[in-house]
């Protein structure tokens, strides 16, 4: 039976089991519990992350101390600061599980290895980035083009889970709101 990493990387590019077991071996497994910051603001990155099981924040804190959510990463999903991971410089964010999660965790070493010994995998994590790239486009053209009630619609269209494993005040943040304006979002929706 294949496990989730050797799945996401057969969707991408076929290699032999042998291959891909060889692959996954070379991450290190963790399972880490909720409210753990992996990555605070001013350290460098020095993890790429495939998530199997839980969910993940990404936020930075704004002038005025609130925290600004950035992203939810939850399973067959990457979680890293991608510029501060290959540039090797500070990060401005932070990255905490929201529930206890079970990560593979790549060093810019052991990736650097893996892609000069299984050149293939070149694809993969360009594909990674793309599909990363897309949905931070997608998140920014929503903050900028939508009303608060079409980026709470959205947000139930692509994450139809997610209001029930992530705290309402963290949602708020994500779409830009407060937590009240979220509520009677909520009740609205209800109703209809």
């Amino acid at each position: 039976m294949m496990s989730e990493l050797e799945i996401y990387i057969n969707q991408c590019v076929q290699l032999p089991v042998d291959e891909l077991r060889e692959i996954e071996a070379s991450f290190e497994r963790k399972i880490v519990p909720k409210k753990t910051v992996l990555l605070q603001a001013g350290e460098v990155c020095k993890f790429e992350a495939f998530i199997v099981r839980g969910c993940i924040k990404t936020y930075f804190i704004d002038k005025k101390g609130l925290e600004i959510v950035l992203t939810f990463s939850t399973e067959n999903w990457w979680v890293s600061d991608i510029s501060s991971f290959e540039n090797q410089e500070p990060t401005k964010m932070f990255i905490e599980t929201i529930e206890d999660t079970e990560l593979l965790f790549l060093t810019p070493e052991t990736k650097d290895k893996l892609l000069t010994n299984y050149p293939a995998l070149e694809r993969m994590f360009r594909l990674m980035v793309q599909r990363h790239l897309n949905s931070y486009q997608e998140r920014l053209f929503g903050i900028i083009a939508r009303t608060a009630q079409e980026r709470y619609q959205n947000f139930l269209k692509k994450f139809p889970a997610l209001p029930q494993r992530i705290p309402q005040h963290l949602i708020a943040s994500y779409l830009g709101i407060s937590p009240e304006f979220l509520s009677r979002l909520r009740k609205r929706k209800s109703k209809e």
